[in-house]
């Protein structure tokens, strides 16, 4: 401390500790600038390391940091930069999030390719989120297959890069069972089939894979259209349609005013044959006499002769 306390800090050495994926979120410039700004005399013994160690581990993009100093008088710096395992778009914010479940921001500098995740994901799932998107980039299959993850009402869905269509997983349990039974589903049947043809592959349940078809894939309309349509009415659609049915029940009053004008005409009608009884009566009885009149006249006749 004698010999350096007043020496003049000439060498700084920052090392960076890669992993198998570079990262360069922060640069040897940011770290040096630090330096400097807790040791404006450049003079070793006013170096405060412990408060410049402190200060670089604040920084989010900084996984952890180690500063010392050597006997030759040289500051040392190795730092260890935050790897995304994912991205994470919650709430109209993107952030990424690495191994330990730790959110850090996008930086303006570097961008970082990896798994885009969508959806109100809670953060107690980072963890497990994160073990999944491992799973998926160290497996061939999975990595040429599913290009994002989604989570829509407490179910997630893997996005393809294959067609239109999403496989659903449901929760994070058994991953491996069910990305095999996808991996199984497409060799033996998706394979001879266009990928348009559905929607949505669900392997969430146990030992059996339910898909659901495109409504916009033409070859699906003969299907579609031979489908057994279901309706199912809430009860304010059944009261309604029963206050419609009980509308129509005022409509004979308007008959009933049309018809009156039948009545009279029938009344008309049958009153003529009744004067023309009262008047027929009378011609029968005179026919009748007048015929026995000349019955009986004839006969007279007939006698005489």
């Amino acid at each position: 401390m004698k010999r350096f306390n007043n020496a003049k800090m000439e060498n700084v050495s920052i090392n960076m500790n890669q992993s198998k994926t570079p990262v360069y979120f922060i640069d040897e410039k940011d770290i040096k600038d630090l330096v400097k700004q807790y040791n404006p005399t450049r003079k070793i013994g006013d170096v405060k390391i412990p408060e410049l160690e402190k200060k670089i581990n604040e920084n989010p993009f900084v996984d952890s940091a180690n500063v010392y100093m050597n006997l030759n008088g040289n500051l040392n710096v190795d730092i260890k930069q935050r790897v995304p395992v994912f991205r994470l778009s919650k709430n109209g914010k993107d952030f990424y999030v690495d191994e330990k479940g730790v959110e850090f921001p996008i930086s303006r500098n570097f961008s970082y390719p990896c798994m885009l995740v969508m959806g109100d994901v809670d953060a107690s799932e980072y963890q497990e989120l994160g073990q999944l998107v491992e799973k998926i980039d160290k497996d061939d299959f999975s990595k040429k297959y599913f290009i994002g993850i989604k989570k829509e009402k407490d179910s997630y869905n893997l996005l393809t890069s294959d067609g239109n269509y999403k496989v659903e997983i449901g929760d994070l349990e058994n991953i491996d069972f069910k990305v095999k039974g996808f991996k199984t589903f497409v060799e033996k049947y998706l394979v001879y089939q266009n990928p348009n043809k559905y929607k949505k592959i669900s392997v969430k349940y146990n030992n059996q894979i339910v898909t659901t078809l495109n409504p916009y894939f033409k070859e699906n309309d003969s299907i579609l259209r031979n489908a057994p349509k279901i309706e199912i009415k809430s009860e304010v659609e059944s009261h309604k349609t029963e206050e419609k049915k009980s509308e129509p029940k005022a409509e004979p009053k308007k008959e009933i005013k049309k018809a009156e004008p039948k009545k009279s005409e029938f009344k008309k009608e049958s009153s003529k044959p009744k004067k023309v009884e009262k008047k027929s009566e009378p011609k029968k009885s005179l026919d009748k006499k007048k015929e026995t009149s000349s019955k009986s006249s004839s006969d007279k006749k007939k006698k005489q002769k």
